[in-house]
């Protein structure tokens, strides 16, 4: 009976083998399929929980950098700017002080027998001179640091995003990391103070040299149209941005001590036996001697030029005002750049020009490697 069972078994196997091994090897496929799509939908399933932890975790670095940045730029619009632009117009006045100039014309002009011809012209002379110098330098400087403040709280900025991703990436237990502390935030946002502080001296300095040999041969009873007087300004400046070594500027702004240099590795620069402060100082230095930042700084200053030389001259394209009537308007036009920041129209116009908002979205992204990489050509 056994036998039988065998030799039919054997008769079933030989006729349908070919059969048996299809469909074993279909359903043996189709397991084979069902577990590897089972562990895809699994895997993926577990992919879109990793991104989604990973989307939460990036909104809250955010979020937290977003808090800080916007306390941060506020500082810097409404404490650092107004205080910096205050301090430096108290120190450009005390500086370049008119008054004893125009008083001794004031007394010339009530007693003329008490001057001599000679004299007139001279004071004349020196009053153009000043009143020159205290406009272009109120001009520049005002313009520099508006610019100057934003480079700062851009790479503070950037710092502190990196920052508050660390830690809450990284457990304060198993490593310490190096973060910004409010010391340093506040002793690198207040040298903005350089400028009015150190850097004053040699900026009137040069800028009057540059006054000087642009006004040489200029007569008082010369014509100034608002081109003229835009041209004028113009070249004062570039005589001035041209005097001494390349981005000699850069030392009237910030510390020389902003000099050391950073190697690149990898896409971090890994800047060797600095602090965060000087880390900070470094980046604002590689940022003001870039090919960038030159480009957005003229751009910036001939703005404010042409504005400027429209309201000195009330905007006369044609005859002109005679040289004499128009040295106590530029002697004004100092103080008025000094303006309240939140009220100051120059300022205004700097920050709201699309070609600075575009610098200094980039400026945010990119430092430091590609602003560092471009200050060295």
């Amino acid at each position: 009976m056994l036998s039988l069972f065998f030799t039919g078994l054997s008769h079933f196997w030989r006729r349908h083998r070919r059969k048996i091994l299809l469909s074993a090897g279909f359903l043996g496929g189709g397991y084979l399929l069902y577990n590897t799509y089972n562990a895809h939908k699994r895997s993926l399933a577990d992919l879109e929980r990793n991104l989604a932890r990973q989307r939460e975790h990036e909104d809250l670095i955010k979020a937290q950098m977003q808090t800080h940045f916007e306390n941060i730029q506020r500082i810097a619009d409404t404490t650092t700017l107004p205080h910096v632009i205050q301090y430096l117009s108290d120190r450009i006045t005390e500086d370049l002080d008119l008054s004893d100039v125009t008083e001794k014309l004031r007394k010339g002009k009530l007693q003329p027998s008490t001057m001599t011809p000679l004299h007139k012209v001279e004071l004349w002379d020196r009053l153009k001179i000043l009143s020159f110098t205290r406009m272009v330098v109120s001009l520049w400087a005002t313009t520099v640091l508006t610019l100057y403040i934003r480079v700062q709280v851009n790479v503070l900025g950037r710092h502190l995003y990196v920052d508050t991703a660390r830690s809450l990436e990284t457990s304060p237990v198993t490593e310490d990391l190096d973060l910004i502390d409010r010391n340093d935030e506040q002793k690198f946002l207040t040298s903005a103070d350089f400028l009015a502080s150190d850097g004053l001296p040699i900026l009137i300095s040069n800028m009057q040299a540059a006054v000087t040999e642009c006004l040489k041969g200029k007569q008082l009873g010369d014509l100034f149209n608002t081109k003229m007087l835009c041209e004028t300004v113009t070249q004062i400046l570039h005589v001035f941005m041209s005097t001494g070594s390349p981005h000699q500027w850069v030392d009237c702004v910030m510390p020389k001590d902003g000099k050391k240099q950073a190697t690149a590795s990898g896409s971090d620069a890994i800047l060797l036996g600095t602090t965060k402060f000087d880390q900070l100082m470094i980046e604002v230095r590689s940022v003001l001697l870039s090919w960038e930042f030159s480009r957005i700084m003229d751009t910036c200053l001939q703005l404010v030029v042409d504005e400027i030389g429209a309201e000195v001259t009330g905007g006369s394209l044609t005859r002109g005002i005679v040289l004499a009537r128009l040295v106590p308007r530029v002697a004004q036009m100092g103080p008025s750049l000094f303006e309240e920041p939140s009220e100051n129209r120059f300022m205004k116009m700097i920050q709201s020009a699309a070609e600075v908002e575009l610098f200094f979205t980039l400026l945010y992204s990119n430092m430091p490697t590609s602003w560092t990489s471009s200050s060295e050509h």
